[in-house]
């Protein structure tokens, strides 16, 4: 049987964690599924660390917050991260997955086999029917690559590109707070080193630059945020074959069963 669902009133939580970051949330879409968009402030400007399913506009939510200037930083090109970034002049990601941004569609960026699962806990319109979903086209502004380091006025977040989970994903590390905002890298659940496109050589590869890295906090693109014991607790059990989520469809029905 179908669900009914209600329309929304509000989409968007943020959660202001202190340091100059805030979590956003999109509230009604399934916890197992909704990413973490981080918003973190600057002296000359703020960064958005990803940027949802773009279900319905962000930008506005942002500005109630602050008047600065934000760049939308894709930590990788997967629809549930993605889906407003064309909201915002500017916008940074890795060179590899640029004619994805540029040219998204349900397959490259990893959405058709999801859509068909129960992501919503509310409509964000009256009608709206997620087996239609699309992304609009973000193409992107500017790249990030390893070595390059994202000038905030105060403060400084050196990026790293860790391919594995896709071509071009990408962490940002302020050293200073040693705080790493590692999108899909890693985060506190289940990894997908399955996509399409992912690579499980290099994913292992970059999860042994993770376990060298001074961390204290880690900021993910899924899940609560964890420390360096978490950290490390996970990277060991994926190293050792474990924390992979099995084939989306398989998953899914697991889920349902």
């Amino acid at each position: 049987m179908t669900r009914r669902l209600a329309v929304a009133d509000k989409w968007y939580e943020v959660h202001d964690i202190g340091g100059g970051v805030s979590r956003i949330l999109e509230t009604h879409v399934a916890s197992w599924m909704r990413c973490n968009m981080w918003l973190v402030q600057g002296r000359s400007h703020d960064i958005l660390i990803d940027s949802g399913l773009g279900l319905r506009p962000l930008k506005s939510e942002i500005a109630a917050l602050r008047e600065r200037p934000v760049t939308s930083i894709s930590t990788h090109c997967h629809f549930d991260h993605i889906g407003c970034t064309h909201e915002f002049p500017d916008r940074l990601g890795h060179r590899s997955e640029a004619d994805i941004h540029a040219n998204p569609d349900a397959d490259r960026t990893c959405a058709r086999a999801w859509l068909g699962a129960e992501l919503l806990t509310a409509l964000p319109h009256e009608g709206y029917d997620m087996l239609n979903y699309s992304i609009t086209p973000a193409p992107l502004t500017g790249y990030l690559d390893e070595g390059d380091v994202v000038d905030l006025g105060d403060r400084h977040f050196n990026v790293f590109h860790l391919p594995g989970h896709s071509p071009g994903s990408i962490a940002l590390y302020e050293a200073k707070t040693r705080t790493l905002f590692s999108g899909d890298v890693i985060y506190d659940g289940p990894l997908i080193d399955n996509a399409w496109h992912s690579d499980a050589d290099a994913f292992r590869e970059s999860m042994a630059r993770l376990r060298e890295l001074p961390v204290d906090v880690v900021h993910a693109g899924h899940e609560p945020s964890f420390g360096r014991e978490r950290l490390h607790e996970l990277i060991g059990e994926f190293m050792t074959g474990g924390l992979r989520l099995p084939p989306v469809s398989q998953w899914l029905a697991e889920q349902s069963g």
